[in-house]
């Protein structure tokens, strides 16, 4: 026992001295004090979400790999004073990367990008004259070791001034570490480097594991940071830049003109019938998170799932889709917002949002609705307003105001992993919702029907499916629980009057139920749960289930509400590239002149070819998936004689070109090239979200009598106390739909904060 303690002893000095003797211990020092400073910023000052021990495991290694990399770089410098003063350079240049982003973080709730390090003005935001302002006591522990350093050395300078004039000898504080001349023996700083390498390949391998695509979407900053390190984000996001550079240099006003031919050679004419039946009305978007089609009539247990939804598509003032498709690719939730708003694709890999939305040219929704019929415009969310991009994206498209999670109370039991509960959500955005000035183009954001779909016995008292996979168990409940929480908000629309000035859409983002569970569901879409959907996959079982089923099951909702509207179910073929064509002409806006793959599905000229991400599409009468050829009508694979042949090929050629023309749009960002008649830019730079309520306030404030909002109408009274709700939390505090946030609270009286950076 005592030989083994004074063993571990002798090995603790060895390594204590060779640290402070020899280059690689310096070097080792230096990665110390690196790890425990990201560590403190990782767990204080950035909110990275790790959960689980993996994640924590992560989370606490992934700083020394590419610190060991990076470091190493001087060991190939072979005279000692300049390797040790390559170590210094790299660890104090690794340490302002660090509390570069500590401030900016601090601000903006992300992570600085090289675009915004390259760009003066933004970088100025966070990191200007105002950094001081930003910076916290807690702060001073980034660079203590600094701090230390200087005032030992300015100490010694003090001294060895006194002892200069008094011909004594000069000393320098050394700090117990001692030059090593040995050069580094051979093929070790090789040695160094590739362990490093090794260390950070598997440290990227097991977050691929635990996170697949995790490069390729890039849909979170903080995923990125939290499961590869600071400096490896920063690297990335560098080449993204780069490569994203290099295609707009070579862009020009000439491949706009390809694009244009085609977008107008496109264009469907509005139905007259439906053509401004909604014009003036306010516009409410509902994002129905993974919400398929096929919920809609299913039951479980006899019971349905959507009650209300049942009931809603049956109202004459009800027009719904059935044969929507979503059309996603690996960017989903972000991809179909892209389309919502834009009526272009997603990109073929990765999200558009993400990658290109920062400094991309959007003739969105909310910009084309302001300058073409005077809309306001504010999206709701209860989640980070940095996933997707968001905080970016939506300054492009020229929304006024984006109210994200720091709007919303995200006390104990009332958040979701991607927001709050949907029926607090509904709740809570009334209070923001009735200061709008009308007319506006608002959408809501749902999250509770999201993977892992998850919902507690107090929400929800609906039966299990009873199949051996939880989470298609858990789908049909979180779908059931949002169905409730539009029932009350359709009920708040009824009783404060809101119904009557607006056009209510709601949309189905993409799948719920992946491909690989749908054998799994299929012992649910049966004849009698689900009639509908049975006989689209023609009583298809768990045995003999293929592409054509998948490909059913893409569907999902799309169902316009508004007092006065012609409703039914419409059979059209169409998909998320149709939603903004069709809406604008809903509200007399026609889009022959603006850039849109899609067409208005209420047009007798739409394209009823619905396009898939992947090249593959449907039509009324034939699917092409995979290569092969299905008869919509009985599911089967047939062979095409020359003359359908010849007509699957030229629908091919125009899918393709679509894709193509779409991803060519937005990765040479080309509708800079390109400004409709009547349309000014948008300049996202004049967009300060975190500011959101105070501007909305203000505009209503100095309105005065003129204010349209609903709040103004009611005669200065909320109607937040017309929305009723089952939800637990608000029946134990019903103040939680009235009270704002501590965070945003001050900004109720209207004063805009002009001092306050843009985010």
């Amino acid at each position: 026992m005592i030989a083994t303690i004074i063993s571990r002893r002798i090995a603790v000095k060895h390594f204590i001295e060779r640290c402070r003797t020899t280059r690689l211990g310096f070097l080792a020092i230096l990665l110390g004090l690196l790890w425990v400073k990201t560590l403190f910023a990782y767990y204080v000052d950035f909110s990275l979400g790790a959960t689980g021990f993996l994640q924590q495991l992560l989370l606490i290694i992934n700083p020394l790999g590419v610190g060991a990399a990076a470091l190493s770089i001087a060991l190939y410098v072979r005279k000692p004073r300049r390797a040790y003063a390559v170590g210094l350079i790299i660890y104090l240049l690794l340490n302002l990367l660090l509390f570069a982003n500590v401030l900016y973080y601090r601000e903006f709730s992300d992570f600085l990008t090289i675009n915004t390090m390259l760009s003066v003005s933004k970088v100025s935001q966070g990191l200007g004259a105002s950094s001081l302002n930003m910076m916290i006591g807690r702060d001073v522990l980034y660079g203590l070791d600094l701090i230390l350093a200087v005032l030992a050395y300015l100490g010694y300078g003090i001294r060895n001034l006194w002892a200069f004039i008094n011909h004594q000898a000069l000393r320098w504080p050394h700090f117990g570490l001692k030059l090593d001349h040995q050069q580094p023996a051979y093929h070790l700083p090789q040695a160094v480097s590739l362990v490093a390498v090794a260390f950070f390949g598997v440290t990227m391998a097991t977050s691929e594991l635990n996170r697949p695509k995790l490069l390729s979407l890039t849909f979170d900053h903080n995923y990125v940071v939290k499961y590869l390190g600071l400096a490896p984000f920063t690297v990335y996001d560098g080449l993204q830049t780069a490569r994203n550079n290099q295609v707009r240099a070579n862009a020009d006003s000439a491949d706009m003109d390809t694009v244009l031919n085609y977008t107008k050679s496109h264009y469907a004419a509005p139905n007259q019938a439906y053509f401004g039946t909604a014009k003036g009305k306010n516009i409410i978007i509902i994002h129905l998170e993974s919400f398929q089609q096929f919920l809609i009539g299913q039951k479980v247990n006899g019971q349905e799932v959507t009650p209300f939804l049942n009931s809603l598509i049956k109202e004459k003032d009800t027009l719904s889709f059935d044969n929507f498709f979503h059309q996603v690719g690996i960017g989903k939730t972000s991809d179909a917002e892209n389309m919502l708003e834009t009526s272009t694709f997603g990109l073929s890999s990765g999200s558009l949002f993400s990658s290109l939305g920062t400094d991309n040219t959007f003739q969105g929704a909310p910009s084309l609705l302001q300058q073409y019929a005077g809309y306001t415009s504010a999206v709701f969310h209860g989640g980070s307003g940095n996933f997707w991009n968001r905080n970016n994206v939506y300054k492009s498209l020229g929304y006024n105001y984006f109210f994200d999670g720091n709007f919303y109370n995200h006390e104990d039991g009332a958040a979701t992993a991607y927001g709050i509960k949907d029926k607090l959500m509904f709740g809570e955005t009334i209070k923001y919702l009735e200061h709008l000035q009308q007319p506006f183009y608002s959408k809501i954001i749902t999250t509770s029907n999201h993977f892992p779909f998850f919902i507690t016995d107090q929400d929800t008292d609906f039966p299990d499916a009873g199949t051996d996979d939880t989470y298609v168990n858990g789908y049909f409940q979180t779908a059931h629980y949002l169905d409730s929480a539009l029932a009350e908000f359709f009920a708040y629309l009824k009783s404060s009057g809101l119904e009557q000035n607006s056009l209510v859409m709601l949309y189905g983002d993409h799948y719920g139920m992946s491909d690989d569970r749908n054998q799994t569901l299929a012992s649910m879409l049966t004849a009698t749960d689900n009639p509908t959907v049975a006989k689209l996959t023609n009583n298809a079982t768990a045995s003999d289930w293929d592409s054509f089923d998948d490909a059913q099951l893409q569907r999902v909702p799309l169902i316009f509400h508004m007092p006065g509207l012609k409703g039914g179910i419409n059979h059209t073929y169409g998909g998320e590239i149709d939603v903004l064509p069709t809406l604008l002409h809903l509200v007399g806006v026609d889009t022959q002149n603006f850039v849109q793959f899609g067409t208005d599905l209420l047009s007798s000229g739409h394209d009823t070819t619905v396009a898939f991400r992947n090249h593959d599409f449907v039509t009324p009468k034939y699917s092409l998936l995979n290569g092969k050829v299905y008869d919509n009508t009985t599911g089967e694979v047939v062979q095409p004689d020359a003359k359908l042949q010849t007509k699957l090929t030229t629908l091919q050629k125009g899918v393709d070109q679509a894709l193509d023309l779409s991803d060519e749009l937005a990765n040479k960002n080309l509708l800079r090239f390109y400004v409709p008649k009547g349309y000014t830019p948008v300049d996202p730079d004049q967009a300060n979200f975190s500011q959101s309520l105070a501007q909305m306030m203000a505009v209503e404030k100095q309105a005065g009598n003129k204010s349209t909002s609903v709040f103004t109408e009611h005669h200065d009274v909320s109607t937040v106390s017309d929305f009723t709700t089952d939800a637990e939390e608000v029946t134990a505090n019903p103040n939680v739909l009235s009270d704002y946030p501590k965070k945003v609270a001050a900004q109720v009286n209207g004063e805009v904060q002009t001092d306050t950076k843009k985010k």
